[in-house]
Order: C-alpha cells, then structure tokens, then sequence
C-alpha cells in the first residue's frame, strides 16, 4: 500500500479518539489527508460534528485543506512534529502555491471561478434562514 508520511490521531479527556493516514495514493483520491479521515472518524465516533475539547496530533503541519476541515471541526488545538517547510524540503509537498492563491480576490486566482443563479441561491439561503429546526454549524 502507498501511504505518504502523514498520519495522525485525535484525543479527547486523554483518550485516542480516532486515528488517520494518508491515501492519496492508494485510494486516488486528493483529499485523503491522515487528518481528513481522523476528522470523520472522531466525528463519527463521538456523533457529533463539534470536535471541541479535542487535540489532534499529526506528524505534518496541516495542509491548508486540513487547517480548514480542522477549523470547522472546532478542534480545540493541534500538536506537529514536521513543518510546511520540512514537507517542501524532503517530499516535495509545496503548500505555498495554495496560500498565495487563496490570498487573492477570487477572480485573480489560478482556477477560475464564476458566479451564476445568485438570485436563486439567495432563495434557498432565505428559505434555510426561516428554518425554525436548522442545526448550526
């Protein structure tokens, strides 16, 4: 099986939570971070999709893919062993491109992005706002 050097656990009240590796490779499949699926497991395990009260320790600095899903998990810290930079240096993995991207007004970045149907997406957004049993996240 080809797994990257990534992987990590998430730990709650002292106890291992869920665990997870990188499969990029093995799966085909871009966004199979050690973290990613650590992430899910926790979530599912815990049934809950607030990660709060959690730690998750990973031998990478997390990606900008997994910093996001990290920050929306509301995973309280995160312990690494490797820099962003290390990863550059030894594997080859350049996050910096994506930051730089991301810094920019969308319609300057690499991958065009266009906006379309806004007035009937406002709809929906409308229609979800008036929801009296929508569960915030």
């Amino acid at each position: 099986m080809h797994r990257g050097p990534f992987g990590c656990v998430i730990v709650k009240d002292g106890r291992i939570i869920a665990g997870g590796s990188n499969r990029v490779v093995s799966e085909n499949d871009p966004t199979w971070h050690g973290e990613m699926e650590a992430i899910r497991t926790a979530a599912k395990n815990l049934g809950t999709f607030d990660l709060s009260g959690c730690t998750i320790y990973t031998t990478g600095e997390p990606c900008p893919m997994c910093a996001g899903a990290i920050f929306w998990a509301r995973i309280d810290r995160v312990v690494y062993a490797s820099t962003i930079a290390d990863a550059l240096r030894y594997g080859q993995f350049d996050d910096q491109p994506i930051y730089k991207d991301l810094a920019k007004p969308v319609d300057k970045r690499l991958t065009p992005a266009v906006q379309c149907l806004r007035d009937e997406m406002l709809g929906l957004w409308q229609r979800y706002e008036a929801k009296p049993d929508r569960v915030r996240y």
